[in-house]
């Protein structure tokens, strides 16, 4: 694998852990609701995460992570659209899809390393 494709999908992961630690082991959406501070933390992790998705993409187009274009285009509406972001949508995405990737990305450094 790529070095640079590897400092990525570490950079993902550390993303990740800290979506899940910033929001502990309730995961209560109006907890979510409730501090702009935490919906803005997690919407700062999914840039990086959509930005880092997005340089992997540039040099590996065909690695195999489910909804890399849903993850770009995530990074994009929090960037570009910060005044149309949806709260349901980043927790949708929080709940269902960031432990698949977590999973596929675990899956990819592993092989990496063996």
């Amino acid at each position: 694998m790529d070095e640079l494709i590897g400092k990525y999908l570490y950079d993902m992961r550390e993303a990740i852990a800290s979506i899940f630690s910033y929001l502990g082991e309730k995961r209560d959406f109006s907890s979510y609701l409730g501090s702009k501070m935490l919906r803005r933390a997690v919407e700062r992790e999914f840039e990086i995460i959509g930005e880092a998705m997005n340089r992997i993409d540039k040099i590996e187009p065909d690695i195999p992570i489910s909804y890399k274009i849903q993850i770009i285009s995530m990074r994009n509406r929090v960037i570009h659209g910060y005044d149309k972001i949806d709260d349901a949508i980043v927790w949708g995405a929080v709940v269902k899809y960031l432990p698949i990737l977590q999973e596929e990305i675990a899956r990819l450094m592993k092989q990496d390393s063996e």
